[in-house]
């Protein structure tokens, strides 16, 4: 049976925290950091564009608003590889989900940074997904709804 000034003061107060030695040597970092490495998962690329704002793609007659953004490419092998070689975008960049539309039909669309623009026309967007999303704001910009982000 344990006895002494410890077990019965243990006792008295059960749940009282112990103290933890600290660590008295600070901790070195002997390699540098790989910058092509990446660090449990966590991408360094900081994306150009937000959420809400309206985009065009560089090269195809399409435009829509920003709901999600990956930091990388984040979609299947065969997506990728469905695209050409001589336009495939890097994968080490920002991917960005848009509520696209083109003169003929309204789409999500994955779009690389690389392949956006700005875009400056005030023409209002009309994809039906974008009003369950935003709402218009009066300097005609798109606000995420509340309880929508995840």
């Amino acid at each position: 049976m344990a006895s002494g000034p410890n077990f019965f003061s243990w006792l008295k107060n059960p749940f009282r925290r112990r103290r933890r030695k600290t660590q008295t040597k600070p901790l070195l970092l002997i390699n540098p950091i790989d910058g092509n490495r990446r660090y449990n998962a966590i991408s360094r690329h900081n994306a150009k564009f937000q959420i809400g704002q309206v985009v065009r793609h560089r090269m195809f007659p399409f435009r829509g608003v920003i709901f999600d953004v990956d930091p990388q490419f984040a979609n299947t092998a065969e997506w990728y590889e469905s695209i050409p070689e001589e336009v495939r975008p890097r994968k080490d960049q920002p991917f960005y989900h848009l509520f696209a539309e083109n003169e003929r039909t309204h789409y999500v669309a994955y779009v690389s940074e690389q392949n956006l623009l700005p875009d400056d026309s005030e023409t209002p967007l009309t994809h039906p997904e974008i009003h369950e999303w935003f709402t218009l704001t009066g300097r005609g910009t798109y606000e995420l709804k509340k309880g929508v982000a995840n």
